[in-house]
């Protein structure tokens, strides 16, 4: 157990942050998830509306620090590809 003020707090948010995380990494993880089981429904008008969630959240968790631009850039670009398979295909 630390001793030092300092340790304690960096203790305290590392909790508080390791927290947020995980909130955070499933909700993205659902998101995407919305999408593909709706491709994969073939239910083409609510793949659309899960990729504009999808678009939505990512993009703000851009803004909020949790994500990188680029990588919410990919993620959405790859759900957008999938969603657009679809037309495609049928």
């Amino acid at each position: 157990m630390a001793h030092h003020k300092s340790a304690l707090k960096r203790i305290r948010q590392t909790a508080k942050r390791t927290e947020r995380n995980r909130f955070y990494r499933t909700r993205i993880k659902n998101i995407a998830k919305a999408v593909r089981e709706a491709v994969e429904a073939g239910n083409k008008e609510a793949a659309v509306e899960a990729l504009k969630v999808a678009n939505r959240e990512l993009h703000k968790f851009v803004s909020k620090g949790v994500l990188k631009k680029n990588t919410a850039s990919r993620k959405v670009a790859r759900l957008h590809k999938l969603v657009n398979s679809m037309s495609e295909a049928a």
